[in-house]
């Protein structure tokens, strides 16, 4: 079920990264010069996304990966590169036309290596089908953990082996950045991000006969300068 806290934040999140950041995202995820601020966001996704891709099988022949939030599609080349046939999807039509744009030509025109299937709309559609894995990199951090593990559970049930996905940590740093960033004008603002504890990620993950034989995998906080995220794997049993 689709709680109404997660449609309430799915539409401000397209609205934000479709309209009012996409500009500023699409500079972000390129190589052009950014500020000390954002060059330290860009190296923190950078690790994080191989973080996520290193906890995928090395060969991903002939697997279909669902990458929820895909953004400008980075994650997306890297799997395909590997053979994987990818579901790249984000609420923003803007960005996954950037990410057809950028996608390479030896991608297209390589044997060997997968597919890439770019669309727009929710992450959460069951017309995706079912997956061996599931990435959501930095796609989850602005929802509620309740919400999260509502979202995770309805991606189970279609997926064969392992969900990575990101979430906000809860520590001082990252709730004295929430606590700024509310100073600024509302029209200036993010969607803000809901810092979640792992603890109760698990606590609510255990409770949910959706997630049952699932069981939580690796962990890992990735920290620098203004990028702070926590990876978390589950893995069916």
């Amino acid at each position: 079920m689709t709680t109404r806290t997660y449609i309430t934040r799915r539409g401000e999140l397209e609205t934000y990264f479709d309209r009012t950041a996409a500009e500023a995202w699409a500079r972000l995820t390129s190589t052009a010069p950014v500020g000390r601020v954002r060059a330290t966001v860009r190296a923190g996704r950078d690790r994080m996304r191989n973080t996520l891709l290193s906890w995928l099988p090395q060969d991903l022949q002939g697997q279909r990966i669902l990458d929820a939030g895909c953004g400008t599609g980075a994650l997306a080349v890297e799997a395909a590169r590997r053979g994987a046939h990818v579901v790249a999807i984000d609420l923003s039509p803007t960005l996954v036309d950037l990410a057809r744009e950028r996608l390479p030509e030896s991608l297209v025109s390589s044997p060997g290596w997968g597919s890439i299937d770019f669309r727009s709309g929710d992450m959460l559609d069951p017309s995706l089908g079912a997956f061996d894995h599931v990435v959501a990199m930095d796609s989850l951090i602005h929802y509620r953990d309740t919400d999260i593990v509502s979202a995770l559970s309805r991606l189970a049930v279609r997926t064969r082996h392992s969900m990575v996905f990101t979430a906000a940590p809860r520590t001082p740093a990252t709730m004295l950045m929430l606590g700024i960033g509310r100073l600024f004008p509302k029209g200036d603002r993010s969607p803000a991000i809901e810092p979640v504890s792992p603890q109760v990620l698990h606590s609510l993950m255990a409770q949910d006969p959706a997630l049952e034989g699932w069981t939580p995998g690796r962990f890992e906080l990735v920290t620098g300068g203004f990028y702070k995220s926590q990876a978390l794997e589950w893995r069916r049993t």
